[in-house]
């Protein structure tokens, strides 16, 4: 018997071919076709998994379940997305829709939730029976696995670390507050913190000739790379926001103590670079500092992590 697992986002939705080991045999994507209705936008996925389990020399009757991972909120109990803003999905009747079309048994959570299932399964945190998965990129995703299972809360909205206030009052975010934590450690606040240092350098610094004077060109990836080479402007961008990563995984660690931290998200391509940071500045802001805390480890299943994760779901 075989799982399928379907991640799905703004871009691009991948859906792939899963078996008992958390493998993934077969995978395809297809374009988010966000401007289709959602009744056209679910066939073309069930289509799509119709088309990968073929290529993979399967049948339909060998389908144990299938798992979808959306970018928003879903009811686990009745299937339904309550809401996913990437693609334009609000109070949508997705399992209802899905068996309609293909009759298998569909389970249904956050993209974050399945992630952080696909690597304490198959990934950096397996062996453990408590983790919390951050992913770090526009914003900031999370996903707590608590005794080997996705805790998301009593009503299916929790582990929204990104939306956890870091300073009252603060920069405005897109989800209508102000100070969000994700405005302070996101990959957006590296290049915010970064663009507005670089506003007051001369032209010949190091910063604005890597964006040849353009700072709506900058990205993460530049700030990070000069700060590993020793820039002085980009090293003190780089401190000032992995001390706010490592402030929210403190807080993290301070209410949940999990065995393991998971870092994912583009961000987390920065390797051992990002991770020495956090390791070395995290201990200062936990409570307990004379005890044991929890290891910040890189995800290692990338951009798999959305299938696996999904399929894992039943």
């Amino acid at each position: 018997m075989i799982r399928i697992g379907i991640d799905v986002g703004g871009t691009g939705i991948q859906t792939g071919v899963v078996n008992e080991q958390g493998a993934i045999l077969a995978e395809e994507s297809i374009v988010t076709r966000i401007v289709l209705p959602f009744s056209e936008q679910i066939r073309l996925m069930t289509e799509s998994v119709r088309h990968v389990i073929a290529s993979a020399g399967f049948t339909e009757d060998q389908i144990l379940s299938v798992g979808v991972g959306v970018p928003g909120i879903a009811s686990k109990e009745t299937g339904e997305i309550i809401k996913c803003p990437n693609m334009g999905w609000n109070h949508v009747p997705f399992r209802e829709e899905w068996i309609r079309l293909l009759n298998k048994p569909l389970f249904i959570d956050n993209d974050a939730n399945v992630a952080a299932l696909a690597e304490s399964v198959s990934g950096v945190s397996a062996g453990t029976s408590s983790s919390v998965f951050i992913t770090i990129g526009t914003g900031i995703g999370s996903g707590i696995i608590l005794n080997g299972k996705i805790w998301s809360g009593a009503h299916g909205i929790g582990a929204e670390l990104g939306h956890t206030i870091m300073k009252l009052g603060g920069v405005p975010c897109t989800c209508g507050n102000h100070g969000c934590l994700e405005r302070y450690c996101s990959a957006t606040a590296l290049i915010r913190m970064a663009c507005e240092k670089a506003g007051s350098l001369s032209a010949d610094s190091a910063l604005l000739r890597a964006v040849n004077g353009d700072l709506s060109a900058m990205n993460a990836r530049i700030v990070i790379d000069l700060a590993r080479n020793g820039d002085p402007v980009a090293s003190a961008v780089f401190n000032e926001w992995t001390d706010n990563v490592s402030q929210a995984i403190a807080n993290v660690v301070n209410f949940l103590d999990p065995e393991v931290i998971v870092i994912g998200g583009g961000v987390s391509r920065a390797g051992a670079f990002l991770l020495d940071a956090i390791n070395e500045k995290y201990p200062q802001y936990v409570v307990f500092r004379d005890q044991p805390i929890p290891e910040v480890r890189l995800a290692v299943l990338g951009p798999k992590a959305g299938i696996i994760g999904a399929a894992m779901l039943s």
